[in-house]
């Protein structure tokens, strides 16, 4: 059980999620309403978000579509394959594609 450092009452833990997605969990005082994080897992988050922003990508016209290249490293750590489909899903900040 984790105490809070301001009013020495208990804290309960709690989920969220940062506007990317990313999972995290925080504490939360049931007296003052301070709330905290875990450093090491402040770390984890900070590093995901690290490679979420790793890679850069320009978008070209092909026709009247636009086509994105996807980096090579992804390109094997997903197996992706030439002329594979792709499932496109829009989301609230952005779209994520996905192997069919």
């Amino acid at each position: 059980m984790k105490t809070c450092t301001d009013c020495n009452s208990e804290m309960e833990t709690h989920e969220a999620k940062t506007p990317e997605g990313v999972l995290y969990q925080y504490y939360k005082c049931k007296k003052c309403g301070d709330e905290i994080v875990n450093m090491t897992q402040l770390h984890e988050v900070a590093e995901k978000y690290r490679q979420m922003k790793k890679y850069h990508a320009k978008l070209t016209k092909w026709g009247l579509s636009l086509g994105v290249r996807i980096p090579k490293e992804l390109v094997k750590k997903y197996k992706l394959k030439d002329n594979a489909e792709v499932i496109i899903l829009p989301e609230e900040e952005g779209i994520r594609i996905m192997s069919a």
